[in-house]
């Protein structure tokens, strides 16, 4: 008897249990976006001097983009059946978007802050890649697929992770441009140009259906999940890479002929992604406050976190592309406030892993 109660007893939680728990089947694919927000926030704050503080970010990004492939393995490994399902699903599918777009923004800190090229051009390689066999394996899923949900339940926010995920490339491809010789700067610049245009051209097409939810559908207080933020932040990275093509114009004489039109363009993104900030507080409003709904930490928050740092960084650069002195408030206010929501919502990171481990079998 004594034998089998101490064959029966409790077995302490270790880490790789933890990690093989079958909440790894659930790992949301949208958790690339904490790598997304800590690698933009780091840049925000580096632009406003507080280079430890960028570093640090920089620092936690890097592990968080490492550990996160390793468990994405393990859950395609373990989970594969889950792991496709989510490949397919509407509301989930989109978020695998967040590999390309947290690969495309750590090459642009990496570039940034480090201002190392080789590793630029090895995440700039991976995100295409990404971006190739997502695009065209979940799009073809959503298109030839026999049953299919209504736009109100199909569609979210989420979606224009796309864009987001298109526009990294296209801000690495400009950044990466600068330094290298013509010919391939050309390649570069071009390939940037038409990223660009596409990533501006898709979140037409989207919006216009998630504009059209919004305002004829019934939206809940469910409904409205923080990846709806990326209304905004689709439309700041898209400013940003406008704003590096602008730049690059100086010495790229294909981007110098249609310098009044990235201009042009880039302004209007800019201006269509400030017209969102206020109306997404008001809806935020609505949802916590008068619907009270729980205000409590969903990985999905890190979208919520990566406009704000865009929009920083994207107001700077355009600040500097279209030689406006008039944002400079505008841009130390929205670095600090990213910096403080990015704060928050890593506590309440660091609180859910904390009781997940605490209640781990």
């Amino acid at each position: 008897m004594g034998s089998r109660m101490s064959s029966e007893a409790p077995i302490k939680p270790t880490l790789t249990m933890h990690l093989l728990h079958p909440d790894l089947a659930m790992l949301s694919p949208a958790y690339f976006g904490m790598v997304m927000a800590t690698g933009i926030v780091a840049l925000a704050v580096h632009q406003i001097g507080l280079w430890s503080v960028a570093w640090f970010l920089y620092a936690v990004a890097l592990l968080t983009y490492a550990v996160l492939w390793v468990l994405t393995v393990l859950r395609f490994l373990r989970y594969r059946a889950e792991f496709i399902a989510d490949v397919i699903d509407y509301q989930r599918g989109p978020g695998f978007f967040t590999m390309v777009a947290a690969t495309g923004v750590l090459g642009s800190a990496s570039v940034i802050l480090t201002g190392s090229k080789t590793t630029g051009f090895i995440l700039w390689g991976i995100a295409i890649l990404l971006w190739i066999g997502l695009t065209y394996t979940i799009f073809t899923v959503f298109m030839v697929k026999e049953e299919k949900p209504t736009l109100e339940r199909g569609i979210t926010g989420a979606w224009l992770l796309t864009v987001v995920a298109t526009q990294s490339i296209a801000v690495l491809s400009a950044l990466l441009s600068a330094p290298i010789e013509q010919s391939h700067r050309l390649d570069l610049n071009f390939m940037a140009v038409s990223m660009w245009l596409w990533g501006v051209m898709l979140y037409i097409w989207l919006m216009t259906l998630i504009f059209y939810r919004f305002t004829f559908s019934r939206l809940d207080p469910g409904d409205l999940t923080p990846p709806y933020w990326i209304n905004m932040g689709a439309m700041a990275i898209s400013t940003l890479a406008g704003s590096l093509l602008i730049q690059n114009a100086a010495t790229a004489p294909f981007l110098n002929s249609i310098l009044p039109f990235l201009k042009g363009i880039t302004l209007l993104c800019w201006a269509t992604g400030t017209w969102w900030i206020p109306m997404l507080m008001i809806l935020g409003i609505w949802r916590h406050i008068y619907k009270r709904f729980p205000l409590s930490y969903d990985p999905l928050y890190w979208g919520a976190v990566f406009p704000l740092g865009m929009y920083a960084v994207c107001t700077f650069q355009m600040e500097q592309a279209l030689q406006l002195i008039s944002l400079d408030l505008l841009t130390k206010a929205f670095s600090w406030i990213a910096v403080a929501v990015w704060s928050l919502t890593f506590v309440g990171f660091m609180r859910s892993m904390h009781r997940r481990a605490r209640i781990a079998p």
